[in-house]
């Protein structure tokens, strides 16, 4: 029994993906690094990207206490930013990222 728990805990059950949508004064402001940097202190893995429209998008997938943290961090920003919204999709763990990068 005691290895159902340890393979509960340490497995994928707890692992989630979200992909977030950041929209505000969010380019041209540090946002992308700032938020690779957090998301790599987390562990999480995914990307960051400046979309057309002037918001940023997030794919990031790890830890659901993790990725929680991280979307609270996304609505404070750096202090150069000024988020206005951030909308959250949570989806299914994929397990396609290693690590966390910024995309061009």
């Amino acid at each position: 029994m005691l290895s159902g728990y340890k393979s509960y805990v340490g497995g994928t059950m707890n692992k989630k993906r979200i992909k977030a949508n950041v929209k505000g004064i969010v380019q041209g402001v540090c946002y992308r690094h700032f938020t690779n940097r957090t998301a790599n202190s987390y562990g999480l893995g995914g990307y960051v990207r400046n979309c057309c429209d002037g918001s940023v998008e997030v794919v990031a997938e790890g830890e659901d206490r993790e990725l929680k943290n991280l979307i609270a961090d996304l609505n404070r920003g750096p202090w150069s930013a000024r988020v206005d919204d951030v909308e959250v999709e949570w989806e299914e763990y994929t397990g396609n990222y290693n690590h966390f990068t910024v995309r061009f």
